[in-house]
């Protein structure tokens, strides 16, 4: 059965994904794996040709296969349309869905948009569903660390599963067929999360890091994917186009050149390491300082200042947080899990001052650090 009860926002924000607590390969460098399957029923108008009563359909026919779809443990399935605006800030910062599901700050008259659209997740969090996003399904496995294999293994099993159940939309020549003409075929879009901040002092070196992955076919983008900016030294780099190519070679395409950009990174720190490490000294002992004593803090400062203190850590400058703990860090600092932290889950407004938002983070992070 589904569980379809409503979100606590505060014990949610308490209580992250397994997978943010696991370990994973390269995951000095790489911080997750994460790849995405797209999907539609055939016969069915792709998502962005329907209206609200043929979405709600749709949700409906998915709902009763997805009962049975192998996720792990207590299998939430979260209308968009019913979800609180706080809610959906914290699905998205949780990677458990895109910003075009789920949007925030919408006027009252647009609600009917959301009609049909819907989340499904499993405990742990690895895997989930989006429903009725750009199309009818969006099959997603996250995996810590540089781990393309696990994640595609996860997602590709999910989907052979869901495949008994559902008649999805599938052309001979072409493959799956999807509401965007670039996901054709495979339907999949794989991503690494890499952590750079070696190579973000050097910056005429990371920009060759960039220009290496655009030529080879591959996008590099922020911490939250398409449309998002780079901060904390944080990217991710995906393919572009799934046509032509069978999930073994998009896999691989990702897979032969993270391994150069992982080995880069790691020379450069070396160099770093020894070159400059007073400097680095005296940036991480900044960063401890301001996240243990500042009283206010926007995102993206305690984001910069969490991306020195894990280069710090990873050189030996510093101690007291593992990787994971930085994982979880990254998603507890965003606005939603700051909100639901620090005021009890009340419900998130754009009202609130920003001036409050960044008092609770800082609170938050002076709990953290200033033990430390």
């Amino acid at each position: 059965m589904l569980n379809t009860s409503p979100i606590d926002p505060t014990d949610f924000a308490r209580h992250l994904g397994g997978w943010t607590s696991s370990r994973g390969p390269d995951e000095d460098v790489a911080v997750s794996s994460r790849v995405r399957l797209a999907r539609n029923l055939n016969g069915l108008r792709f998502r962005t040709r329907i209206g609200p009563g043929e979405a709600r359909k749709v949700a409906a026919q998915l709902k009763s296969a997805l009962e049975a779809a192998p996720l792990d443990g207590d299998t939430r399935w979260v209308p968009i349309d019913a979800a609180t605006e706080l809610t959906r800030l914290l699905l998205r910062e949780r990677y458990l869905c895109s910003r075009e599901l789920a949007p925030v700050g919408e006027a009252p008259d647009v609600r009917e948009s959301l009609a049909g659209r819907a989340v499904v997740f499993g405990v742990g969090e690895d895997l989930s569903i989006m429903v009725n996003e750009e199309d009818h399904l969006r099959l997603q496995a996250l995996a810590p660390g540089f781990d393309l294999t696990a994640a595609s293994e996860r997602v590709v099993r999910l989907d052979r599963g869901l495949e008994e159940h559902l008649d999805f939309a599938y052309d001979k020549e072409l493959g799956y067929l999807t509401g965007c003409p670039t996901n054709v075929g495979t339907g999949m879009r794989a991503s690494v999360m890499l952590h750079l901040p070696a190579l973000g002092l050097v910056r005429e070196e990371l920009e060759k890091v960039i220009r290496a992955s655009q030529r080879t076919g591959l996008a590099v983008r922020g911490i939250y994917g398409e449309g998002s900016r780079a901060v904390g030294d944080f990217y991710q780099i995906s393919n572009q186009v799934t046509l032509g190519r069978s999930e073994e070679q998009l896999v691989a395409d990702l897979g032969a050149l993270v391994p150069s950009i992982i080995a880069f990174e790691r020379r450069v720190r070396a160099k770093l390491q020894e070159a400059r490490k007073p400097e680095l000294e005296a940036r991480v002992k900044a960063a401890r300082e301001s996240l243990s004593t500042a009283r206010s803090m926007t995102t993206d400062e305690a984001l910069t200042a969490l991306s020195t203190l894990r280069l710090g850590h990873l050189v030996g400058i510093g101690a007291g947080l593992d990787l994971p703990e930085f994982r979880r860090m990254m998603i507890q600092v965003q606005k939603g899990h700051v909100h639901a932290l620090g005021s009890s889950g009340s419900e998130f407004t754009e009202q609130l001052p920003p001036t409050q938002r960044d008092a609770l983070r800082a609170a938050f992070l002076r709990r953290r650090f200033g033990r430390a």
